[in-house]
């Protein structure tokens, strides 16, 4: 099944520095039948270039929904999710935190930023699986995403 969002498929963007959590997400999605196309990119920084298509980035999709990590090198999440909702062009993307922190002020702090949802992942590879399937199923199943 391909997610469509305005008569197209929709694009994802995976913000994430773990490579095991990048393999275990593009496998878990894969086996969900969504065949969409899902780009990755491992720090903060490059994904504001990403977004900003520059440099390397310069032909990206513009995503129609970012899983982010919050604990990222260069720019963290915190900093990702600010500079996304405070720009025009990206606020409108919805932005689902996908991280390890349990930390109330994260949560606090991320919701302040106007993410979408916050979600723990789970240290067990059959919950993270279930987790990921049961994002998918919602983003692309249920929601109805804005357009570009």
């Amino acid at each position: 099944m391909i997610a469509v969002v305005c008569g197209r498929p929709a694009e994802i963007l995976l913000v994430e520095d773990n490579p095991g959590d990048v393999r275990l997400t593009l496998e878990t999605w894969k086996e969900s039948k969504l065949l969409n196309h899902i780009s990755v990119v491992a720090d903060g920084v490059e994904a504001m270039a990403f977004l900003r298509r520059e440099g390397k980035y310069a032909d990206a999709a513009h995503p129609d929904l970012i899983l982010l990590d919050l604990n990222l090198p260069r720019k963290d999440g915190r900093e990702v999710l600010a500079e996304i909702k405070a720009d025009e062009r990206f606020k409108r993307i919805p932005v689902v935190v996908l991280t390890t922190s349990n930390a109330e002020q994260d949560i606090l702090k991320t919701y302040d930023l106007h993410a979408n949802c916050y979600i723990t992942k789970p240290v067990d590879l059959e919950q993270f699986s279930a987790v990921v399937k049961a994002l998918a199923e919602f983003w692309f199943s249920i929601v109805k995403l804005p357009p570009e």
